[in-house]
């Protein structure tokens, strides 16, 4: 999975680092580093850490491409 963080946007609340600390981690007090090649085991950590971000700063493809072929199966279906 591709991870993309909005450092400029990330105001360093480390809601991200708590919940998928295998894949964030906080460097001093608003530094975040991440890894932007996330292993698929990590999914739905990364899930939570996206949607538990304040400013909404972190951007995960595969989830994104995840959620709308899910919502295209549902039209297609209803």
């Amino acid at each position: 999975m591709r991870l993309v963080v909005d450092l400029n946007r990330c105001q360093g609340y480390a809601q991200c680092a708590f919940l998928a600390p295998d894949v964030f981690a906080m460097h001093g007090d608003e530094g975040l580093l991440y890894d932007p090649q996330a292993e698929e085991a990590q999914r739905e950590r990364l899930a939570q850490a996206a949607a538990a971000c304040p400013v909404q700063a972190i951007l995960v493809d595969d989830l994104d491409r995840d959620r709308d072929l899910a919502r295209a199966a549902e039209a297609r279906d209803a």
